[in-house]
């Protein structure tokens, strides 16, 4: 199986979708952290959901979809770009025991929202927010797509740790591309029929032949997708400087330099004390905090 993501489209209607799966981009998440396997699981359906509405929204930028709870799982966090690049984390609530295999996704979380961030690499950035008061990510993902976008817009996510697949199904404003007026509760009904072990053991075409071999689809080139971080010097540099003056001099009277890695892959930075002297003077820097 490879890890790519598929557009389609039904001749005649308004109704277009996007299939992903991935394997080693998410094995390439898993491998540089520890988390209990239902955070595995919920951290695949993240994936595959940044990366079919990085696809979906066509954006020439970072999109990132934050999930926030008050439950043991605090974080969720998954990044995308139109190269196809994936990276993704999560947190535990600080001394929250690791959850259950069989724990759910309104309880592992609890109350929250989810943050879905678009920040182009040219022009403002864009922030939606969603709550976290549906049974399933899809779900959510779905009313922040009826909230925000206002676009009829469903998806069919699934992960076992090993594996992780989508299915995204939306409905475009334009009226006049269909002459099916069934088209569009006709391909949700099909979709619902997708069992998530077909999601993930089947191939695209393969899922999308068992879901609309009645249906005229057609059907773009694969693009592939693969686990990418983009830290950088510079912006694990614009993070220090998000501490604030006092606290980065304060390391440095302690430690005479200060190092630090990245949450996504581990990708370990140190800056000496004259580097972080730059940082503090340059333009960039924020005002010195008055107590």
């Amino acid at each position: 199986m490879n890890d790519q993501i598929q557009r389609f489209l039904f001749d005649k209607t308004n109704v277009r979708g996007e299939i992903v799966t991935l394997e080693r981009a998410y094995a390439e998440v898993l491998e540089r952290h520890d988390y209990p396997p239902v955070v595995d699981r919920l951290l695949g359906e993240l994936l595959c959901a940044v990366a079919l509405l990085t696809d979906t929204v066509k954006l020439d930028g970072t999109l990132s979809i934050e999930v926030r709870g008050q439950g043991a799982l605090a974080l969720l966090m998954a990044e995308s770009n139109p190269g196809g690049e994936l990276r993704a984390i999560a947190r535990l609530a600080d001394g929250a025991p690791p959850p259950g295999d069989d724990v759910g996704f309104r309880e592992l979380l609890g109350q929250g929202q989810i943050m879905i961030t678009l920040d182009p690499k040219e022009g403002h950035r864009y922030q939606g927010i969603v709550a976290l008061d549906q049974e399933s990510l899809a779900e959510c993902l779905a009313a922040y797509f009826t909230q925000s976008e206002q676009l009829p817009t469903r998806l069919w996510l699934a992960a076992d740790g090993a594996r992780a697949g989508g299915l995204l199904l939306q409905r475009l404003p334009d009226e006049s591309m269909n002459q099916d007026a069934d088209a569009w509760e006709r391909t949700l009904q099909l979709a619902a029929t997708l069992k998530g072990e077909e999601l993930l053991g089947l191939e695209p075409l393969e899922v999308l032949y068992r879901l609309y071999h009645e249906e005229t689809v057609r059907v773009f080139d694969p693009k592939a997708l693969h686990f990418g971080c983009t830290c950088s010097r510079e912006r694990i540099g614009d993070s220090l400087l998000t501490l604030g003056e006092a606290e980065l001099r304060g390391v440095l009277a302690e430690h005479g330099s200060i190092d630090t890695q990245c949450h996504f892959c581990h990708t370990r930075y140190h800056f000496p004390a004259a580097e972080i002297e730059a940082l503090l003077a340059s333009p960039d820097a924020p005002p010195p905090t008055l107590h």
